[in-house]
């Protein structure tokens, strides 16, 4: 019985034009080990695996998603979990990395959306973090310019504040909500 990875090679060499031989020596193989591959003898690990990518032009990912069981519906969660930020900003980073660790190899993307979830929502937090300490240095700034503490001092940049802030949020909101929608259109996400 062939199993999904050795399908996989398979059609990949297929696709390329190769045979077995061309295949085994583009990738320091023996051809032996491309048959057993290939018939679901034997499944490529580590250095082998990195080895067909390389002559695939894949990555190992690639290769080793063919085999993993698809859940639209825990990427779809996943992706919603990153609404954690919502309550706490870091919340959207926790929650999808709790996520991401309880299936990150055993569920097919997991891998690429985690990262793209995670990479965005690690940026975004530390947009906001630098966002608020300018905002709070320079009203103490402004205070320390003054000689005094005035409301207006302190409320001053409120509409700017709120405003760059209300953005802030609204932008990872309305990007988790499209990246939803993505996945159960069966597309890309993009952060």
């Amino acid at each position: 019985m062939e199993n999904k990875i050795a399908g996989k090679i398979k059609e990949l060499r297929n696709r390329k034009g190769l045979s077995q031989e061309l295949l085994a020596e583009n990738c320091g193989l023996s051809l032996r080990t491309i048959q057993r591959i290939e018939n679901g003898e034997t499944e490529p690990r580590g250095d082998s695996l990195r080895r067909l990518a390389g002559a695939f032009g894949v990555s190992p990912d690639d290769l080793i998603n063919c085999t993993l069981p698809e859940d639209k519906n825990f990427l779809v969660a996943f992706n919603l979990s990153a609404l954690g930020f919502l309550l706490f900003p870091i919340l959207g980073i926790l929650i999808p990395l709790i996520f991401w660790i309880s299936k990150k190899d055993k569920l097919k993307d997991v891998m690429s959306v985690g990262k793209e979830i995670l990479n965005f929502q690690i940026s975004w937090t530390l947009l906001v973090l630098v966002t608020y300490i300018y905002f709070v240095v320079s009203m103490f700034y402004r205070i320390s310019q003054a000689g005094d503490i005035s409301p207006s001092l302190i409320l001053g940049n409120a509409p700017v504040v709120y405003g760059i802030f209300g953005f802030l949020y609204l932008y990872n909101f309305l990007l988790i909500v499209l990246n939803t929608i993505n996945i159960v259109s069966k597309k890309r996400i993009r952060y």
